[in-house]
């Protein structure tokens, strides 16, 4: 099996990728975006993480590599925050976790502009550049909220937007850093209180979600249920449970289909 140590060489080396001239084309409009960066990150993931633990399937943004009947499963997002990072911001991350049958097994999530290396394993902790973090212990009104409307789904932009000023005005303020990874990671050590997307790719949510359980935090559907890191799902995360509580109260009231 392979160790938290190898993924975290395998993460780190696959972000020098990043750093040479990329090509941008579109997949779909100027919001959805792929660059050669991505390609290339995720090719290089691929063939390592296979040689390391044979036999795996993988769940990958790009070029549609879906193939999950096996025992172990790799969730990669070869470049979260694409379009962060071709803009040249700061907020970008690979993000790499494994599945195994009972759930999220182990989590690298990599900012190499900031060069944050977040890891979990199950049952572990939670860790940042080797040192281990925790939630915070912020109520709601001191809380500040990561969130972002559904920019691939503007036509539900009112309703959450309606749920983004309620939560504003019951909390310290707002934050939106264009990648969910490093938004959950940050929550996971502290940074941020509270999360709420509309809908995110298993991919943008899968390894960071283990990070941040491992850390001491929650992370639910909007129905508040238990996230699947194989699924496509709208995302809610907080520090404690009763945060989360009053989070998923205040969106259901402005996306009462979550109600059922």
């Amino acid at each position: 099996m392979i160790t938290i140590y190898k993924l975290q060489e395998i993460v780190s080396g696959a972000s020098a990728l990043m750093n040479v001239a990329f090509d941008v084309k579109s997949k779909g409009g100027y919001e959805n975006i792929v660059t050669s960066a991505d390609v290339n990150v995720q090719n290089f993931l691929r063939q390592r993480l296979s040689e390391e633990l044979p036999g795996s399937g993988f769940l990958c943004e790009e070029e549609d590599r879906h193939d999950l009947n096996h025992e172990y499963v790799w969730i990669i997002d070869p470049i979260d925050g694409t379009a962060n990072f071709a803009r040249g911001i700061d907020q970008c991350a690979i993000c790499v976790g494994l599945k195994d049958r009972a759930g999220m097994l182990m989590s690298g999530v990599y900012l190499p502009r900031t060069d944050e290396m977040f890891t979990a394993e199950r049952g572990k902790g939670a860790y940042r550049n080797g040192e281990p973090i925790h939630v915070s212990g912020r109520p709601f009104a001191n809380g500040i909220l990561c969130t972002a409307l559904p920019v691939y789904h503007k036509e539900h932009a009112p309703e959450c937007a309606a749920a983004i000023l309620d939560v504003f005005n019951q909390c310290n303020d707002l934050r939106r850093f264009g990648a969910a990874a490093p938004e959950l990671c940050y929550l996971a050590m502290g940074r941020v209180d509270l999360y709420f997307e509309y809908l995110l790719s298993p991919w943008d949510f899968a390894a960071a979600s283990l990070i941040l359980q491992e850390a001491g935090g929650i992370i639910t559907t909007l129905k508040g249920q238990p996230t699947d890191p194989l699924s496509p799902s709208g995302i809610l995360a907080a520090n404690t449970r009763k945060n989360l509580q009053r989070l998923l109260t205040i969106i259901h009231k402005h996306l009462p289909a979550y109600n059922d």
